[in-house]
């Protein structure tokens, strides 16, 4: 028997926003396979990227949808009972700068506005970074960890130019006002890198400030899989709530750095090791905690053994 704290998903129709992109179209597949009916929606007319959803399953329906056109979320939505919501930059503005902060903003109080208005949405999983987290004048003082009461200062990111933390915490601070004033349900994972995949390399938005995140400890990673098990599970935990720090690996290594660098910057020739004994054995004390995450999850890992 399922815990009792897990609801029940047979027959669930659910939205994914923005399911042409690894984490959208992982966890598409994924919650086919856990019985769910999806909407996915894509932002670009490119058959390609409908190819890679398995579009002949009968349970699977695409939308043509942009966060920017709110008649088009109104209509992805309709008949969902949950939305799982990642913002993608538009094609034709892919690099993260001071502009994109504007842009993700009025994507996410687009969708939020549109949950509102659609009477059969319970619950919105609304993807979020780390990076809306770590950026703190006081991580180097703070008595404990980060984790997710913590909120990135906005000054200091527009201070350094920390683009991409910026527009991630101006965003989901969006979407929970208007979700807390709407009476959206929502839960957001703040997510840590997400590793692998072509789109991941040394411009990553995401790597700004990366030293500075590594001597402090708060530099984390999370993979596909885990990322995609973590949506589910907050998903459909009836207990689930606020906030969750979302990552499975901290990079506070030197051979945990240095395997980093290779793979972005370095893909076939790695960067000779220092010199010094004591650099290379160093470990960075960790400064950010997932605990909350990971407590959610156990029963979830148990339940999905026997049903995957």
């Amino acid at each position: 028997m399922a815990p009792a704290s897990f609801q029940q998903t047979s027959n669930s129709t659910v939205c994914v926003m923005n399911a042409s992109g690894r984490l959208g179209s992982t966890l598409v597949q994924r919650l086919l396979r856990r019985g769910y009916t999806i909407h996915a929606t894509v932002q670009h007319h490119d058959e390609s990227q409908l190819n890679r959803l398995c579009c002949d399953n009968t349970k699977l329906k695409i939308f043509r949808s942009d966060p920017f056109d709110y008649q088009s979320i109104i209509d992805a939505l309709k008949g969902c009972s949950g939305l799982f919501y990642a913002f993608e930059p538009p094609q034709d503005q892919p690099a993260y700068d001071e502009h994109m902060v504007e842009v993700e903003v009025r994507a996410a109080h687009n969708v939020l506005e549109a949950c509102a208005q659609t009477e059969s949405i319970e619950k919105v999983i609304f993807t979020s970074s780390a990076t809306a987290v770590v950026w703190r004048d006081d991580r180097k003082s703070m008595a404990s960890d980060l984790d997710e009461r913590h909120w990135s200062d906005v000054n200091l990111c527009r201070k350094f130019k920390l683009w991409h933390g910026l527009s991630k915490t101006v965003a989901e601070k969006t979407a929970w006002a208007l979700a807390m004033d709407r009476g959206v349900n929502m839960v957001s994972l703040n997510a840590g890198l997400l590793m692998g995949g072509p789109d991941l390399s040394i411009t990553h938005p995401y790597l700004k400030g990366a030293a500075e995140m590594y001597e402090d400890g708060v530099f984390v990673t999370v993979d596909l899989d885990f990322l995609v098990d973590a949506h589910i599970c907050v998903f459909e935990n009836i207990s689930s709530h606020g906030r969750y720090l979302c990552f499975n690996h901290v990079i506070n290594r030197h051979e945990d750095g240095l395997k980093l660098v290779q793979m972005l910057a370095y893909p076939t020739t790695p960067p000779a090791l220092p010199q010094g004994h004591e650099q290379v054995m160093r470990i960075i004390q960790q400064r950010i905690s997932n605990k909350k995450l990971n407590q959610l999850m156990v029963d979830f890992e148990c339940r999905s053994q026997l049903v995957d």
